[in-house]
């Protein structure tokens, strides 16, 4: 049976959306929630994959988040670590790692065994696995498309984290397969350049990006409500 109390900080990654759902921070995660529904209307946004530029820019957290509000949603909802070369889910959920997407992608184990249910309800996470010396052919084998379809069939919504898109190419990899992608941009730390070389990519492999997040934005620098809610919380 799934527990509903919030996560213990001391034990994981604190995520807002869950220790605070009445905060400002969690409503402008589940503003972004229903943006993407409405980016979702004429086309199934089922594969959601979530990446950055560079490092550091807050994709995980965004991804950890957003998760958490789509399964307070009442959405059946899996977070895929597929952040093969510094992976954290299974760190930020304390799930074991000992079975996770790599193992199903080698063939040593089955998608359900990998899969691992949180103290969320409705949220459930497929951790990276074993850290493999070939991350990127992982990704692109044909094993990595049946898993997918297979998700698909199992999952409201499938929340994809992989390395950032300037890294390596895991994230161009996987956008491929994806029915759309989320780039998110740290507002402080970021660089256009950065941001634009990102778009590129993801759109030589023609990409679906369906929207960008800016994060680590000043409340000055909001209008309107948002400026308020965050005022109003200080």
């Amino acid at each position: 049976m799934q527990q509903t109390k919030p996560f213990n900080v001391t034990s994981g990654r604190p995520i807002i959306t869950d220790l605070n759902p009445l905060s400002p921070i969690s409503e402008a995660y589940r503003t972004l929630r229903t943006n993407l529904q409405y980016a979702g209307v004429d086309r199934s946004l089922q594969l959601l994959m979530v990446t950055s530029a560079s490092p550091r820019e807050g994709k995980t957290t965004t991804i950890n988040n957003l998760a958490v509000a789509y399964a307070q949603a009442d959405k059946s909802v899996l977070l895929l670590d597929a952040d093969l070369r510094k992976p954290t889910a299974h760190q930020t959920f304390q799930l074991s790692n000992r079975c996770g997407l790599t193992h199903v992608l080698a063939g040593n184990a089955a998608a359900r065994e990998a899969v691992k249910e949180t103290h969320i309800r409705n949220l459930s996470v497929m951790p990276s696995g074993s850290i493999p010396p070939n991350p990127s052919e992982l990704l692109a084998s044909r094993k990595m498309d049946l898993l997918l379809d297979e998700l698909r069939q199992s999952f409201d919504l499938v929340l994809i984290d992989t390395p950032p898109v300037l890294a390596v190419s895991d994230a161009q990899i996987m956008a491929s397969r994806c029915d759309g992608v989320l780039l998110v941009i740290n507002a402080r730390s970021g660089k256009r350049q950065h941001a634009a070389k990102a778009r590129d990519a993801l759109q030589f492999v023609q990409a679906k990006i369906v929207g960008v997040a800016l994060n680590q934005t000043a409340a000055s620098e909001l209008s309107g409500y948002y400026s308020y809610t965050q005022a109003s919380a200080e």
